[in-house]
């Protein structure tokens, strides 16, 4: 028997194929009623007055602090993305803080500050909440939990089984910059002008496509696992695949310097502020003029294409070869958000 057979693993939160495992094995067969790849960041839900959309996440990323963020503009950041991708407009959010004794306050005031901040500015409101507190050595500092709800936006029809040959793969900036960041701090790798967080909303980007919304076949935002798992999970027993070209990828040169240095592939690394995107090839266009248009969206671009190679992501590299693009097996980067 593998160890991870019997006993939950650290790897089983970090975004690999034993998280997929966990959720397809253990939570989906008593609670999803359907494969976890069908399962999105938001469900929507049917009220008498309309839809809505509903998601919550857990936050117990090591350090608490980290360059571009920290563990509460993060738990804002993460709540409204996921439900901005799921095709809707964020509106309010629940806040859960689990505290452990010994906390400083001044860290604690820092974090809520930050919540605070990014909550405004994404435009919703913090309507309701909790606070425990645990014993020293049981909890590392601060645990924030978030739910969220949203409103759908009538004009996306998400749909991953619409995908075709010939779509175009899009991805709103640079890639694996939260999940270097996070690493880079944690084990006190000083690098000069390293990576930095890229932990922001990313709902105006979504708004800025509704123009082309009909073209749209699916989003996300590529956190744990990082563009690799989620494509991964896109194309897994569909009959199209997915090209990547690496000439094609943006990576900032300070989280390239540090994937390098501790020899990561930046496919399989966090983001907390980047819209991956599939849409048709007619669309795509339209889409980056209107993302580039925004701060955040500048550096947007096409990394890929849907192709006819069934189940599968392939990377063209800056060498001339083709290797596939696979889920991590074991652990890669967890406690990253």
């Amino acid at each position: 028997m593998k160890p991870h057979d019997h006993a939950v693993q650290l790897a089983h939160g970090g975004g690999g194929v034993l998280s997929r495992n966990l959720i397809r094995d253990e939570i989906v067969p008593r609670f999803g009623g359907g494969p976890l790849m069908g399962l999105p960041d938001a469900a929507r839900i049917p009220t008498g007055g309309g839809d809505i959309l509903f998601t919550t996440d857990s936050y117990v990323v090591s350090p608490l602090e980290f360059p571009g963020g920290n563990i509460g503009s993060l738990a804002v950041h993460g709540t409204v993305n996921d439900l901005a991708v799921s095709g809707g407009r964020p509106r309010w959010l629940s806040l859960g803080l689990i505290l452990e004794e010994g906390l400083a306050f001044a860290v604690l005031r820092r974090v809520l500050d930050t919540v605070r901040d990014a909550a405004a500015a994404c435009g919703v409101h913090v309507a309701t909440g909790d606070t425990k507190v645990v014993a020293r050595g049981q909890c590392d500092g601060l645990f924030i939990n978030t739910a969220g709800v949203g409103e759908p936006i009538p004009a996306f029809r998400l749909d991953p089984g619409a995908i075709r040959p010939g779509d175009a793969v899009l991805a709103s900036g640079t890639l694996g910059d939260h999940g270097m960041a996070v690493l880079a701090a944690r084990k006190g790798i000083d690098i000069t002008a390293g990576p930095v967080s890229d932990s922001a909303p990313v709902h105006r980007l979504v708004e800025a496509a509704i123009p082309f919304a009909g073209g749209v076949r699916f989003m996300r935002d590529p956190t744990r696992g990082g563009v690799a798992a989620v494509l991964n999970e896109v194309a897994e027993d569909q009959p199209f695949g997915i090209l990547l070209r690496e000439a094609g990828l943006p990576f900032a040169p300070g989280t390239r310097s540090a994937a390098e240095l501790l020899g990561l592939d930046l496919l399989n690394v966090a983001c907390e502020g980047r819209l991956l995107m599939v849409c048709a090839r007619d669309s795509s266009e339209g889409i980056l003029a209107a993302w580039h248009a925004l701060p955040e969206g500048r550096l947007a671009c096409r990394i890929g294409d849907v192709n006819t190679q069934a189940g599968r992501v392939l990377l063209d590299t800056v060498m001339g070869a083709r290797r596939l693009v696979d889920v991590p097996q074991g652990e890669v980067l967890p406690r990253i958000c």
